[in-house]
């Protein structure tokens, strides 16, 4: 009888030993998920928190957003480079025949239509001869949707410029006069050094490097920006309030009675 007390005795204290070990294994394990718990709904710290960064111009978006997206801003940031190199060569191409070589747009078409014309003319001529099929003219159609679309947004855009053309001649913005006078004084200038296809072929260079090398190196351009749109802006300040406060601008209202 004694022993099997002892052995009930002992078979009782082992099952509330593993008893007792479950219960704070249990334990361990939800204060463990109860601190990891607590620890990822404790807010970020102040410190690790990002300051906000300064854009140029202040953007929010991408560069790649701010250029239009979709593919013109795949070619200017050089997404693919077999394209954007085609396209940046087939304008230096053209820049050097009118420019270096002095051809005119009239007679490199009518060169073209010639050199065309009388390659396809010879081929289906004289196919039977070589032993070659001859050549599927494709038939062309332009459809009318593209060119009404591009209508209608010169057309919006060209109505905004003469809004704000007519908005500026009416004396109400001097900041806005002041702006486009500049600009207009700018291209003047620039256009008494070269003429229109050489601005055009410079801008369009521009916009095949400028927009890549600053999304490149925007971590070191922006600071500067910053303090230069800083700088600016205490001096056009000083100038508003020292020059254009005192300017009167704008008709004068009549008094209601």
């Amino acid at each position: 009888m004694a022993e099997e007390t002892e052995s009930m005795q002992s078979a009782v204290e082992s099952v509330m030993e593993k008893i007792s070990e479950k219960i704070h294994g249990h334990d361990s394990s939800s204060s463990s998920d109860s601190d990891s718990d607590s620890d990822h709904e404790k807010p970020a710290s102040p410190s690790s928190v990002k300051a906000k960064i300064y854009r140029l111009f202040g953007r929010e978006r991408p560069l790649h957003h701010v250029l239009g997206g979709g593919k013109p801003a795949d070619v200017f940031l050089w997404r693919n480079k077999k394209i954007s190199a085609g396209v940046l060569g087939g304008a230096t191409a053209i820049w050097v025949l009118f420019e270096l070589i002095e051809y005119h747009l009239l007679t490199l078409l009518c060169h073209i239509s010639i050199l065309s014309l009388a390659v396809l003319f010879l081929w289906s001529n004289v196919h039977t001869f070589i032993h070659k099929t001859p050549p599927r003219i494709p038939q062309v159609h332009l459809p009318e949707e593209p060119f009404l679309q591009i209508a209608s947004a010169l057309t919006i855009e060209l109505n905004q410029a003469l809004e704000l053309l007519r908005d500026i001649a009416s004396g109400r913005n001097l900041k806005k006069f002041l702006v486009v006078v500049a600009a207009f004084w700018v291209l003047s200038v620039v256009g008494s050094w070269c003429n229109f296809l050489t601005l055009f072929y410079t801008s369009f260079v521009l916009l095949h490097t400028v927009p890549v090398l600053y999304e490149k190196y925007e971590d070191k351009v922006d600071p500067f920006a910053e303090k230069a749109v800083i700088e600016i802006k205490k001096q056009y300040a000083v100038f508003d309030a020292n020059v254009l406060s005192k300017i009167p601008t704008g008709p004068l209202k009549s008094k209601k009675v």
